[in-house]
């Protein structure tokens, strides 16, 4: 990475937009296939081979193993054309009843059973249905539904058991509030029955839909980070600041019919010592002590509602002709402090001035953006200078999100718990109560920004 101009963020999502491919899932695809020849040109055992491919226990492999070939049997002593044809010939099985179903098995059913239902439930026929290539860590299957002289769609299919009927109707209905009252927002799409949310059993199996409209402009990345052609850089940092500022002042007055979760109901002492490794005692504290003074924080109607919670630029598309932002993907959206959002705003800022190499140039930069954003932000809502003191502080549980969101990868994927640079540097930063991501410490590097030694858990 020292001799590429990017962060890793930035690689990953422009790799993604290359290739289609997640980085992460590519990488553990391609551990996995060596794997896969070693297990046939050697006799080693299975669990040498699983600690080669970074998993700490034999049977974890295995079930990393049949997820991406679709075996129901151990790999040892499987050649590989007796994967390729097994995989071949069950592409087309349903899953059994009490089997947790995996992201290949979902799209083989939508294949042959799911789309048809789907485009006759929301009038698709006639719409070219294509799959959009999963991010990694994603829970859902989503496909693009375009036809001539109509608006394009993003259909979603939810098959995790990670959530129930209610957490979709709260999400759905509180997009749909959004953009009744003027949020600049993707629609729900109903359906035929007039539904925000349908459900569609099969084979024991729920499978929640929603349809919403395709936002209008394109995403940053898609772009290459240039923005609109002789428009100043500022004012997209003001739109971003402006379009969030709109949704929140909307919140405020939002009533929910399903109430969505609430920041504590996931972020709490049981949830943080059960995930994080024991060898990360350090780190475990710190977290419970930032839960600790985030509970001492005001909760009310002015600082404290529904918000988006993963804000960023992968999230909204941009018109290029007229710089509106379009939001999208309300799946992490819950009840917390608006702050939160405005920290997430700050963070991302930091990918325009990283490998500057003067500490006080990238100080001052990020003093004007923010102040930019936040004159956008306050065109359509009020912020008290009481909470926006806190900036620090949510910049910690921004930090605190995403290291919980990386351990909850690693284990829905079967990895074996790891730090690498990027997780090792918040980690970094939690323990050593370093501020605002350690950007203007001497922790940071403009060579390898937001990077630290690998940590060995």
């Amino acid at each position: 990475m020292a001799d590429l101009p990017i962060s890793v963020v930035h690689l990953r999502r422009l790799f993604k937009f290359a290739f289609g491919v997640p980085l992460q899932s590519y990488i553990r695809s391609r551990k996995l296939a060596t794997s896969l020849e070693t297990l046939m040109q050697t006799e080693k055992r299975v669990l040498d081979i699983a600690i080669e491919c970074g998993y700490e226990h034999e049977q974890t492999y295995i079930r990393a193993f049949k997820r991406e070939y679709g075996l129901t049997q151990s790999p040892l002593n499987v050649p590989l054309l007796v994967v390729r044809s097994y995989c071949l010939v069950t592409k087309n099985l349903s899953v059994r009843k009490g089997d947790c179903m995996n992201y290949n098995e979902v799209v083989s059913i939508g294949d042959t059973y799911l789309l048809a239902v789907v485009s006759e439930l929301f009038g698709l026929e006639g719409y070219e249905i294509q799959l959009i290539p999963a991010h990694d860590g994603g829970r859902n299957v989503v496909y693009t539904c375009e036809k001539e002289g109509a608006d394009a769609k993003i259909l979603r299919i939810a098959f995790l058991p990670d959530r129930n009927r209610e957490d979709f109707l709260g999400e759905v209905e509180y997009i749909r509030y959004l953009f009744e009252h003027g949020g600049s927002v993707s629609d729900v799409v109903s359906s035929r029955k007039g539904n925000l949310l349908e459900e569609i059993t099969h084979n024991n199996h729920t499978f929640f839909i929603c349809l919403f409209v395709k936002a209008k402009g394109k995403m940053l990345v898609e772009n290459h980070y240039r923005y609109r052609e002789g428009v100043p850089i500022t004012e997209y940092y003001y739109n971003c600041g402006k379009a969030l500022g709109k949704l929140h002042q909307i919140s405020k007055g939002y009533t929910p019919v399903h109430r969505r979760y609430s920041f504590f109901d996931k972020y709490n002492a049981e949830y943080i010592d059960k995930l994080i490794p024991n060898s990360l005692s350090l780190l475990k504290e710190k977290l419970i002590e930032l839960l600790h003074t985030l509970k001492g924080l005001d909760r009310n109607q002015e600082t404290f509602g529904m918000i988006h919670f993963d804000y960023n630029d992968g999230n909204y598309s941009i018109d290029f002709d007229t710089g509106q932002i379009t939001v999208y993907d309300f799946d992490n959206s819950c009840y917390c402090w608006y702050m939160f959002d405005l920290a997430g705003l700050w963070t991302q800022g930091v990918g325009w001035i990283q490998f500057e190499p003067d500490t006080g140039k990238r100080k001052k930069f990020m003093d004007d953006y923010f102040e930019t954003v936040l004159a956008g932000y306050r065109s359509e809502t009020k912020i008290e200078d009481s909470m926006l003191e806190n900036l620090p502080l949510f910049i910690q549980a921004s930090a605190m999100e995403n290291i919980v969101d990386s351990f909850e990868v690693m284990q829905n994927s079967g990895e074996k718990p790891k730090c690498d640079e990027e997780l090792s540097y918040l980690i970094k930063c939690l323990e050593d109560d370093i501020p605002l991501k350690g950007f203007f410490h001497e922790i940071y590097s403009c060579e390898e920004p937001f990077e630290y030694e690998e940590r060995n858990i």
